[in-house]
């Protein structure tokens, strides 16, 4: 795997155009975005290899010949779309944005959540704060007012969050519950999603949610919802509070891209207080995205820019680790790593 995205020896032609790239990526992100929203990339795409003109596309969409054409022109130079002639048609960057729904998470989330806030990604370095998070609302970290944001940025978060832990979700079930499972605590369950799969799944087994109260509101309307209120419980509780304790009782403890959210110190303290409540029967699921552990250079790339949403937007102080920095901090915690697997 490659240290870094694109080709290990560049000339320095190649750099400069790349630096150039970086300087106007601003521009590329936005030109995308209208090409998509606006339906220029689906008329092209619908034309087939034949190809479109501009004057029908702005027919089609309803943009000015002006403004087709300054899309157009751009959006050939950054590999969306090609031309011959006159006619333009569908490139194969231009086909993943359009259809590839990993893509579109991704690009949502990163305009209607973090594109206003990474202005202040210099303060936010400087401060250890999440000095962006204003662009969304008036909180200390972006988990105080995550049932509180603005329409579209509620929408393209979860989305966000959900892509990513869904994806998971079929593939432990059969794990956890491959020996009896009494009851699981999963500590961040966010709007339920885990606890929903789990109830479906073993007709007798009992979910707690320990999370912030307004987090835990979220979830027990949704699991209400879905008819498994008789086998939920919430525990309001601050996982960096000093005072009280985590929920005990549970024989699975399930933390599911939730240490992701913390700064290195507050995850021994988290894992640390995880031990309190365990016996030597209880058994504790780690899933994290590490992005040392990425098969593709693109995963690896979306990652670690995924660490610049927690400094400037989330709380100012994690990232997107690597394996071994969150499996030395489990060593510190006393716990013991019996099964560590790649998906």
């Amino acid at each position: 795997m490659n240290s870094h995205i694109g080709p290990p020896r560049v000339t320095a032609l190649e750099a400069k155009s790349l630096a150039q790239w970086i300087a106007f990526s601003p521009f590329i992100f936005q030109a995308t975005v209208v090409m998509r929203d606006r339906g220029l990339l689906a008329s092209v795409d619908a034309a087939g290899e034949a190809g479109i003109d501009a004057e029908l596309l702005a027919t089609q969409t309803g943009l000015s010949r002006y403004g087709v054409g300054v899309l157009l022109d751009f959006s050939v130079d950054i590999g969306l779309i090609d031309q011959v002639g006159d006619r333009y048609t569908l490139a194969k960057t231009g086909y993943f944005i359009l259809n590839d729904e990993m893509t579109k998470v991704n690009m949502d989330f990163t305009r209607d959540v973090c594109y206003e806030a990474l202005a202040s990604l210099d303060d936010s370095l400087s401060d250890g704060k999440p000095r962006g998070l204003v662009a969304l609302g008036d909180w200390e970290n972006l988990y105080d007012g995550l049932t509180s944001l603005p329409g579209p940025a509620s929408e393209s978060w979860f989305r966000f969050d959900h892509f990513y832990s869904d994806r998971v979700f079929e593939e432990f079930l059969t794990i956890v519950f491959s020996s009896e499972v009494n009851e699981i605590l999963d500590v961040g369950g966010n709007t339920g999603r885990w606890a929903k799969k789990c109830f479906a799944h073993d007709p007798n087994v009992k979910v707690t949610i320990m999370d912030l109260s307004q987090q835990l509101e979220v979830a027990a309307k949704d699991i209400k919802a879905a008819g498994y209120s008789e086998r939920f419980n919430s525990y309001a509780f601050d996982v960096l509070r000093d005072d009280g304790a985590y929920y005990k009782g549970a024989d699975v403890i399930w933390m599911s891209q939730f240490l992701d959210c913390f700064s290195e110190q507050e995850i021994l303290k988290i894992l640390s207080h995880a031990v309190e409540v365990m016996n030597q029967d209880t058994v504790l699921y780690i899933i994290e995205l590490f992005w040392d552990r990425q098969k593709y250079d693109a995963a690896r790339f979306s990652l670690n820019a995924t660490s610049l949403y927690f400094t400037c937007v989330a709380n100012g102080k994690s990232r997107m680790y690597h394996s071994e920095t969150l499996r030395a901090l489990i060593d510190q915690s006393g716990l013991v790593v019996e099964q560590d697997t790649d998906d």
